[in-house]
């Protein structure tokens, strides 16, 4: 007999609710090797024995080509003495949780799985909990590691035989697949009417002809419920603005399959990939001017989000009713994402016509993730289902924390031992995440959106609880943003005696450069709608110079008054008073008054504000500049939603979606041959008419002759679309002159872009070529949002570093 080898492996990461173990006994039988695999509180523990050839192939193998939805993030090999046995087996999970196992995202329907609910000689046909290894719920369902049925929300739900015999069958799909369930043993589905009442009948049959006549349906999915109208019924969608009080904010679709998409929507090979991932997000995408689609879902705006059905009963509502569903979030505005049946009788009984729901718990919510693509890359604009819990991978605390090789290093406690802690990054108040930092991993939550009421604190807490316990993390450290007065600030500092608070622009652009894995000084080009500064004023457009520990402000936008503050945020018009009396002095209110004309007594009132300087917080925001300059264009003079001046300007720029064609009508400097889908060239940013003049002087951009500027352009009639044009490379000339400025004065060349404004795809496109060509290396975000939903990745680093650096590590 020839030489017998044995290695025992204890491999970590994403290696639960996979198909990990099934993938290593299958490996292993084709190797003809001995031993067992089970879960462990750490992940996945494999034992092997056998001639050190096969070994050696089976572990190349293991590490080479694991299952399709699994991430190993170590694999540690040790060799051992053989034990003898005879063959390979699975054997029952080992050890309590550590926080070193990840538990996968929730997954879309599988091709197999999709077959099954189509076909009337499967058992599962029509079955809308259909599931395998390969896709279902995962992060949704699990409410403790390791990831077993037990701890799962199918707890409750005994298998039959037959599902039975599939989960035990190494050879199965469904081996060891947790939420595994069929029509005899699993979840059911409910139609009830807004009283709580059920239909009687077909609930799919009933449901579609519901959809079809325009009622508005609460469907509860994976991570909550959605309200559900058809999408191709305008009177559908206006009385689901009209309940919902959403007067303008998009509308998000899902279509029934590509064909569909593609009727409606311009769509590229990569964002077709987007759309069809197991994630299978929202994806941002150019209608078509020939799409019959309903312009009230999107007011305003020539782009719409587009996702597929993405779990059984999705597909099944599709194939039963309208081609297009609105399928948006099932909450009141400003609340949390409703998850429960009783709840969401309670909260959407007046919303919504029907319900149609089911006995499976959500355990964790988790709303749609929201991409889109720039210059093929990916933007989030809400990162959660289909990613969280997927970690983010960064340098660790106390590594380098200055220009590589000169940093200083971490501190070590006298066992010589570096001690690991949990760092959280408390979020802001508005499109709220939190992240936990452990080692080199940050764990972003999903979306949670707002805090600042009762509920979204109530959501944040429980969140926050479940998450710690999921990944075994409880944070020792907490960075929390500098705003005096934020909810999520408040709830961080209750967590921790270690509480540092970091100022919002700093959290932007360290969560930019921590998803790079940048070390050393960068600038920083931070442009968004509002953050604290430390001088007491409302910062948004700011150029600074920094690393993780410190930040210096080099340039920023000239500060203007808001008159009224948040009403002001409410309502572009008024920023624009602002703006006009600021730039032309007693002109700007005649301006004003002919721009405004129903506006007159208002405009005076403001007028004694600014003059008095009451209730007129001070602001370098360039969120705030573009709602002036919206308003003035007479695009939008009230904003319904977050950003909505900001957007709806953005749409009469020429679409980089493929840098051949405009709104307007106006053809860019680069070739009209130019395929469809393929990056804008630079020639694209040579504007038809120069940026408007601006000055930078000490620190400071000033826009007063951008606005009088503007203001002549009005009166001489120039197209809307062309002054937002010029307003548009204003802007970019604004960034690249100040990032310029520092450079010469020995600054870094690494540019990172983060904030809210960076998601106007025009303007990131072209600051990225400009600057690129000159010699930067310039980084945008693609793992984390740019907007607020990114910046606890930030705070978590900027705390973890501080907290080092002052050598309590």
């Amino acid at each position: 007999m020839g030489e017998i080898v044995a290695r025992e492996i204890s491999i970590t990461g994403v290696v639960q609710g996979v198909g990990f173990r099934p993938f290593v006994y299958n490996l292993a039988r084709s190797y003809n090797l001995t031993g067992t695999v089970c879960n462990t509180g750490r992940g996945v523990l494999v034992y092997v024995e056998g001639p050190p050839e096969s070994v050696a192939g089976f572990t190349g193998a293991l590490r080479a080509n694991p299952p399709f939805l699994a991430r190993i993030h170590h694999c540690e090999i040790t060799n051992c003495p053989p034990r003898g046995g005879a063959g390979f087996s699975i054997i029952h999970t080992r050890g309590g949780a550590t926080g070193e196992s990840v538990v996968p995202p929730d997954v879309a329907t599988c091709p197999d799985c999709r077959r099954e609910i189509k076909d009337p000689s499967d058992r599962h046909y029509r079955y809308p909990f259909t599931n395998c290894t390969s896709c279902g719920p995962r992060f949704t369902i699990v409410k403790n590691l390791p990831y077993d049925r037990p701890g799962t929300a199918m707890a409750g739900f005994t298998m039959c035989p037959s599902c039975a015999a599939e989960y035990h069958d190494p050879a199965h799909r469904r081996f060891h697949a947790q939420p595994v369930a069929c029509p005899d043993c699993g979840p059911r589905v409910e139609l009830v009417d807004r009283h709580g009442r059920v239909v009687e009948g077909d609930w799919l049959g009933e449901t579609g002809r519901l959809l079809e006549e325009g009622k508005i349906i609460a469907v509860k999915g994976l991570g909550g419920f959605h309200l559900a109208c058809s999408g191709v019924d305008p009177v559908a969608v206006q009385r689901l603005r009209r309940r919902k009080g959403r007067p303008a904010r998009p509308l998000a679709v899902m279509c029934r399959d590509l064909a569909v998409v593609r009727e409606h929507c311009r769509v590229t090979p990569r964002e077709e990939a987007l759309l069809c991932s197991p994630a299978a997000p929202i994806v941002i995408l150019q209608r078509k001017t020939s799409s019959t689609l309903p312009r009230e879902l999107a007011p305003g705006l020539n782009s719409i989000g587009v996702m597929l059905p993405y779990t059984p009963l999705h597909i099944l509502l599709l194939q039963n009713g309208p081609a297009v569903l609105v399928m948006t979030s099932g909450n009141r505005s400003g609340l949390p994402l409703v998850k429960d049946n009783g709840q969401a009788l309670a909260r959407l009984g007046d919303v919504v016509d029907y319900f149609l729901w089911h006995d499976r718990d959500i355990v964790n919510r988790c709303d749609d993730s929201v991409v889109g693509l720039v210059d093929g890359q990916v933007q989030f604009l809400r990162r959660s289902r289909g990613y969280v819990p997927q970690p983010v991978t960064v340098l660790p605390a106390g590594e380098n924390t200055g220009r590589p090789g000169q940093g200083k290093k971490e501190p070590v406690p006298e066992t010589g031992v570096r001690r690991e802690i949990t760092v959280l990054g408390a979020g802001g108040d508005m499109k709220n995440t939190f992240c936990l930092l452990k080692g080199n991993r940050a764990y972003l939550s999903p979306h949670i959106g707002a805090v600042d009421v009762v509920e979204g604190m109530e959501n944040y807490r429980t969140s926050l609880a479940n998450f710690s316990r999921l990944i075994q993390a409880c944070p020792q450290v907490v960075g929390y943003d500098l705003h005096p007065d934020y909810h999520s600030s408040r709830i961080a500092r209750e967590l921790a005696d270690n509480a540092i608070a970091v100022q919002h622009h700093h959290a932007h652009m360290a969560s930019c450069m921590a998803e790079h894995g940048l070390e050393g000084q960068v600038i920083g080009v931070v442009l968004d709608g509002t953050g604290y500064g430390p001088d007491g004023c409302i910062w948004g457009f700011e150029v600074l110079v920094g690393d993780y520990l410190d930040f210096s402000r080099r340039w920023h936008l000239a500060y203007i008054p808001l008159p009224g503050g948040e009403q002001a945020v409410r309502n572009p018009w008024m920023t624009a008073v602002a703006y006009l009396v600021t730039a032309l002095g007693e002109r700007g209110y005649k301006v004003a008054e002919k721009l405004f004309p129903h506006r007159l007594n208002e405009i005076a009132v403001i007028g004694q504000m600014l003059r008095a300087e009451i209730n007129s917080p001070l602001a370098s925001s360039c969120g705030r500049f573009f709602d002036a300059a919206a308003a003035l264009l007479g695009v939008c003079p009230v904003n319904t939603y977050d950003g909505q001046a900001a957007v709806e300007l953005g749409e009469l720029v020429p679409c980089c979606f493929d840098g051949t064609r405009s709104p307007d009508g106006l053809k860019p400097a680069s070739s009209p041959d130019k395929t469809a889908g393929e990056p804008a060239s630079a020639g694209y940013f040579k504007a038809a008419l120069a940026p408007y003049p601006f000055n930078l002087n000490n620190g400071i951009i000033k826009t007063g002759a951008t606005v009088a500027a503007l203001v002549r352009d009005i009166e001489r009639g120039l197209a809307p679309a062309l002054i937002a044009r010029r307003f548009h490379d204003t802007i970019i000339s604004m960034v690249v002159q100040a990032v310029e400025k520092v450079r010469s004065q020995s600054g870094p060349d690494r540019v990172v872009l983060s904030g809210g404004c960076w998601h106007n795809r025009y303007m990131l496109t072209a600051v990225c070529k400009i600057l690129g060509d000159k010699g930067y290396q310039v980084y945008r975000h693609v793992k984390v949002p740019t907007g607020d939903g990114g910046i606890s990745l930030g705070q978590a680093m900027v705390a973890a570093r501080k907290y080092f650096n002052q050598g309590r590590g």
